[in-house]
């Protein structure tokens, strides 16, 4: 009797609050972790200061979510789940491996901590779903399982790491912008799919890739993130001219919290710019792989409420990629790959640090 090989893949990203009732748990694993809430302050004074601030802000990020028409919380753990279940099926179709795919967060609910996640080896991969390498994001999620295994993933054979600088995700984004300005995408795969209809041709126009910004602080301490993203935006810019793009490219920051320096240009300043000068804008979120509250909400709603009252002639969100085939089929491809051949240390040469219990120090 022949029995199949079973896999876990863990796809892993921050987390949102499901319901109005998860959004102050949500709030809270936000602010407590250090490789997002990261204050020169001791343990004792950072922990306090950050359930402080997750109490404090819970109202209003009640209300925003309330206002974006998902039952009061965030699409994204369900997006995610979209994505997963998709993945599965092309994993099971490509390999003759039984392969289960699960959801984990950072941040609420389903917590990366919680015990059905297990310790990542060649058949329990953990993929994170960030592009880019960030220590609020990446660092933070191999932080989250070295704590809870005694070991870093990285090496082990059960982590998939970003591709930022990967070609083929570059063609595969230039495409699916491609896709999107040319009619093919199958609107009702995406939340709230951009109505609006371009006033000019898409190969003109100016192209913001917004990416989550990140307080200053962590760059200073090594983190690559902007590196990422510039290399991005330059591979994709290049693929792009291959459908015909002629217009500027841009990159800028969205979601800055608190008076802390953080990465600039802010996307605000830069649309505003942009539209005063009367520009056809179109915004991709460069570091988001399925839409919620920062595509949806800041990107669909006040960035473009932003550039038509400032002069933009248009202005159009592009969707993040969702369940679009050609990306799941990407990362299905990395994860067969996984980490195998990775040999040294990627937190210090990505995020600036160690953890404590990595395999090549």
């Amino acid at each position: 009797m022949n029995h199949k090989l079973k896999k876990t893949l863990i796809l892993v990203n921050l987390g949102g609050p499901r319901t109005s009732d998860e959004i102050e748990v949500f709030l809270t694993d936000l602010f407590t972790d250090p490789f997002v809430f990261d204050l020169p302050l001791p343990e004792f004074l950072r922990l306090p200061l950050a359930r402080f601030i997750a109490k404090k802000r819970t109202p209003k990020v009640k209300r925003t979510y309330e206002s974006m028409g998902f039952g009061g919380g965030s699409p994204l753990v369900s997006e995610t789940e979209k994505q997963a279940k998709v993945l599965e099926n092309i994993l099971n179709e490509k390999t003759t491996i039984d392969w289960t795919v699960k959801v984990a967060m950072t941040c609420g609910y389903p917590h990366i901590r919680d015990p059905e996640f297990e310790r990542p080896n060649p058949n329990t991969i953990y993929l994170p779903l960030y592009p880019q390498y960030s220590r609020s994001t990446v660092l933070s999620t191999l932080s989250h399982l070295e704590k809870k295994f005694h070991e870093c993933p990285v090496g082990t054979g059960g982590y998939v790491p970003t591709f930022a600088r990967d070609s083929k995700y570059h063609q595969i984004s230039a495409r699916f912008i491609f896709d999107f300005f040319s009619g093919t995408l199958n609107e009702t795969e995406f939340l709230h799919f951009p109505k609006d209809k371009l006033t000019t041709d898409w190969t003109n126009l100016d192209l913001v890739f917004s990416a989550h910004g990140v307080p200053m602080r962590l760059i200073r301490k090594g983190d690559q993130y902007m590196q990422e993203i510039e290399s991005s935006v330059q591979g994709i810019t290049e693929a792009l001219k291959s459908y015909g793009f002629k217009g500027r490219s841009h990159i800028s920051f969205q979601s800055k919290v608190g008076p802390a320096e953080w990465t600039t240009p802010s996307s605000l300043s830069l649309i505003e710019s942009l539209a005063k000068d009367g520009k056809f804008i179109a915004v991709f979120p460069i570091s988001f792989v399925s839409d919620h509250l920062e595509t949806l909400e800041e990107i669909g709603e006040q960035f473009k409420d932003l550039a038509l009252e400032t002069g933009a002639k248009s202005f159009i969100r592009i969707p993040a990629f969702g369940t679009y085939r050609p990306f799941m089929e990407y990362l299905a491809e990395k994860v067969l790959l996984a980490d195998g051949s990775v040999n040294e240390c990627l937190c210090k040469k990505m995020g600036g640090e160690s953890l404590a219990n990595c395999r090549f120090k």
